[in-house]
């Protein structure tokens, strides 16, 4: 699993990644459908709200899972800030687009890394 600290910094990340999103789609609600605005907020939301429960995981396995899951949903998230992009004419949504896409590589990285650390025992 990672270290304390890199866990509590991505943590962290995933949480101020999720406000982000918040206070985007609030600030373009006028512009959005709801149902897109719901599905944006619930998906960014989520991949912290995975980690933070991978932090407390059962086994390696069952870590990786929920890793797993906050990945699934960082890549939902990502859809929705693309389809959002397509939407409104909005410079503010690139900088939280590209965050969502480095957030999945972070957590694919620890996925594989487990991945392989499983498959050499």
């Amino acid at each position: 699993m990672t270290s304390s600290k890199a866990s509590n910094d991505l943590e962290e990340r995933l949480l101020q990644f999720g406000i982000a999103v918040i206070r985007f789609v609030n600030s373009e609600k006028a512009h959005l459908p709801f149902s897109v605005i719901d599905q944006v907020i619930r998906s960014a939301t989520s991949v912290g709200a995975n980690y933070s429960e991978a932090q407390n995981a059962s086994s390696r396995q069952d870590f990786r899972n929920k890793v797993f899951i906050a990945k699934k949903e960082a890549s939902e998230t990502r859809y929705w800030l693309r389809l959002i992009s397509e939407l409104i004419p909005s410079d503010n949504v690139q900088p939280i687009l590209k965050e969502s896409q480095e957030i999945i590589y972070i957590l694919q990285s620890i996925a594989t890394s487990l991945a392989s650390k499983g498959s050499a025992k």
